[in-house]
C-alpha cells in the first residue's frame, strides 16, 4: 500500500520530466528558433528582456516538479541557452538584501508563497532534487522585498513516515 501512495505522488512528475526531456532533446542552441521553443512548451510564463538584447522565456514546472526552466532567444530570433535553474549553485547567489524581482529572474515562479503580515515577511518555496532526495529552497524576504534569510529542507511531500 505505500509503496502504492508512492507512486502515486511520484508518477506525475516522472511524466513530466519525460516529457521535459524529450522536448529538451528537440531543441539545439543556435538552431532552433523562437517558434520551435514555443511550440514544444508553449507560452512562457514569464519573459524577461535582457541587456544584450535576448530575451528570456520563464517555463516553470512548480508547485509538483522539481525544475524551472529558462530559454533565452537571441535577437536573431534563435536559442542561445536553455538551463534548469534550480539548483544550489542558483540557490548560493540567493544573499541577503537580494531583490524579490532578481530572485524570480534567477529561480523562476516558486511552487508556495506565504505572507506572514505579524513579522512583516514573505516566504517562497521551490522543489528540487538534490541527488536521491526531494527537497525544498527557501527565501524569506522583508516588507521592502529583500532578501532576509535563506534555507533548505527535506520536501515533506516526498518524506516517508
Amino acid at each position: 500500500m505505500r509503496t502504492r501512495r508512492l507512486w502515486a505522488l511520484v508518477a506525475p512528475i516522472l511524466m513530466l520530466f519525460g516529457c521535459d526531456s524529450q522536448k529538451i532533446a528537440e531543441l539545439e542552441e543556435g538552431v532552433a528558433t523562437e517558434a520551435d521553443v514555443r511550440a514544444r512548451f508553449g507560452a512562457p510564463a514569464a519573459i524577461h528582456e535582457e541587456a544584450n538584447g535576448d530575451r528570456t522565456f520563464e517555463y516553470p514546472r512548480q508547485p509538483e516538479g522539481q525544475t524551472n526552466y529558462m530559454i533565452s532567444i537571441g535577437p536573431d530570433g534563435r536559442m542561445t541557452s536553455l538551463r534548469q535553474v534550480l539548483k544550489p549553485a542558483n540557490f548560493a547567489k540567493v544573499v541577503p538584501g537580494t531583490d524579490r524581482a532578481e530572485v524570480r529572474r534567477l529561480l523562476g515562479r516558486p511552487a508556495k508563497q506565504q505572507t506572514f503580515a505579524l513579522k512583516n515577511e514573505e516566504v517562497w518555496d521551490w522543489r528540487f532534487a538534490d541527488g536521491g532526495e526531494s527537497r525544498i529552497f527557501s527565501v524569506t524576504f522583508d516588507r521592502e522585498g529583500r532578501v532576509l534569510a535563506t534555507g533548505t529542507t527535506l520536501d515533506p511531500k516526498y518524506a516517508g513516515p
